[in-house]
């Protein structure tokens, strides 16, 4: 995955308002529709940009939905091999929350992930049975305002992405699928999803266009098998002029976690809040982009994960960094060869 992400100073107090996420969103617009997936009809990826992500419970409107089997929810999306599905039975839990407005009903189905990451899926359903989406209206790239997902209930920088699936654009349902990475253990909290309206973003006027109106508000449990394996720690590498110290490689069937220490402290600048100036951007490329990742698995196939998001923080003349994120596809354990951080190889065990 190669996900943008703002960076500045003191990543952990970042805030942004709606007419920044607005802009974000827009300037990620070209960047989502390269993203490509084995799933159906992706319709674009835009990039969640968050920080000391404690929610605040106003409404504790959560509804109970039809579970429906994760299996089932999260094969056609992340893979639906023999192997991939194991692992889906073992670490992928229903959620079955919901909440309805305007003849719009909005339900968390499943999760899966590890102990700093995780995938959700939600459904949007037409309760009338008509089109969801306006006729002719195909692959657009479409928005959510509020939250834009789930809120997860602990203190800490977190980063992530989300993408709508649609099987059928003249069909009364569109999945949304949020993933999100944090620097805090996160397997055994409390969701909010807040959804405030659904909007297509129409590229020529540079607006964002009403699809459906209402609002949507529902907490649900965060709660599942970590399934990772800690690899490293105390192994060091050198380049761009300092010194790396890998503090923890994690790796589970669907995320991957690498927190490692610079011996410099990174100098952010004064940019304003949500945008990054030319010398954050190459700091940002120092202490995060440049250090590779790249995750082999037994057939010989790599996948460079070095473009992941991740977050920084200066810490008495050192930095702290921490990169990784959900995987596209499920790989089984048995199917990951090792993975290399900086150059460091770390084996991973059939057993």
């Amino acid at each position: 995955m190669n996900d943008l992400f703002e960076y500045k100073q003191e990543l952990d107090a970042l805030r942004f308002t709606p007419e920044q996420k607005t802009q974000l969103a827009a300037a990620t617009v070209a960047a989502a529709q390269k993203q490509t997936r084995r799933v159906r009809r992706p319709i674009g990826r835009t990039v969640l940009a968050a920080a000391c992500i404690t929610a605040v419970l106003a409404v504790s409107a959560g509804a109970s939905g039809v579970l429906k089997n994760a299996a089932e929810v999260f094969a056609p999306i992340f893979g639906g091999t023999a192997a991939q599905t194991e692992v889906i039975d073992k670490i992928g839990y229903p959620i079955g929350a919901s909440a309805t407005d305007n003849g719009v009903t909005i339900s968390a189905d499943a999760i899966m992930g590890d102990e700093y990451n995780a995938a959700i899926v939600f459904t949007f359903t037409r309760d009338d049975g008509t089109a969801l989406l306006p006729e002719g209206v195909e692959d657009p790239m479409l928005l959510v305002g509020g939250t834009g997902g789930a809120d997860l209930r602990v203190l800490g920088g977190s980063h992530g992405s989300s993408w709508f699936v649609d099987e059928d654009p003249t069909d009364d349902t569109l999945q949304m699928i949020q993933t999100v990475s944090t620097d805090v253990p996160l397997n055994d909290c409390t969701a909010t999803a807040e959804f405030d309206g659904l909007y297509r973003w129409d590229a020529a006027s540079g607006e964002r266009i009403p699809v459906v109106e209402g609002r949507w508000k529902f907490k649900f449990d965060v709660a599942y098998e970590d399934s990772s394996v800690t690899l490293g720690g105390g192994e060091t590498f050198a380049q761009d002029g300092m010194t790396f110290t890998i503090d923890e490689v994690r790796v589970s069937p669907v995320a991957v976690r690498v927190a490692y220490t610079a011996d410099s402290e990174v100098q952010w600048s004064d940019a304003p809040s949500g945008r990054q100036s030319d010398a954050d951007a190459r700091e940002m490329q120092r202490y995060l982009e440049n250090v590779e990742v790249l995750l082999t698995r037994t057939d010989g196939t790599v996948i460079d994960l070095s473009g992941t998001g991740g977050s920084m923080k200066p810490d008495h003349g050192t930095t702290v960094c921490v990169k990784g994120g959900v995987l596209d596809e499920i790989i089984p354990m048995e199917e990951i060869a090792g993975i290399s951080v900086g150059g460091i190889l770390y084996p991973i065990s059939a057993e």
